[in-house]
């Protein structure tokens, strides 16, 4: 178990880093425009994050110890395809949603 004390510097730090983190972006830019460059680069920032966040949980899922699983690759696949072809969101995560679930019930 980590000491008390440990606990609360980390805490403390992670805290300062955060904010450091976002005060440089945010304060010292302010009201300034931002330069086409970056904008351009942070642009895709959205579209980065969520397949970072998706990708482990398809690849190394916690409930099958790590095990990639059919259900999941499928459900990826079809979450994937269904975006692409219609570009709507919703009915991208709402079919990869269904066919999660009902491999769930015919694939285990």
């Amino acid at each position: 178990m980590i000491d008390r004390t440990t606990l609360w510097i980390v805490i403390l730090g992670l805290g300062f880093g955060s904010f450091a983190l976002r005060f440089v972006f945010l304060g010292f830019i302010g009201n300034r425009p931002l330069p086409d460059w970056l904008l351009r680069h942070l642009r895709y920032t959205a579209v980065a994050v969520l397949p970072a966040l998706i990708a482990p949980l398809v690849l190394w899922p916690t409930a099958t110890d790590g095990q990639p699983d059919l259900t999941r690759l499928l459900a990826a696949a079809v979450t994937f395809g269904v975006g692409y072809a219609s570009k709507n969101v919703i009915a991208a995560m709402i079919s990869g949603a269904l066919v999660m679930i009902a491999g769930g019930y015919l694939l285990i």
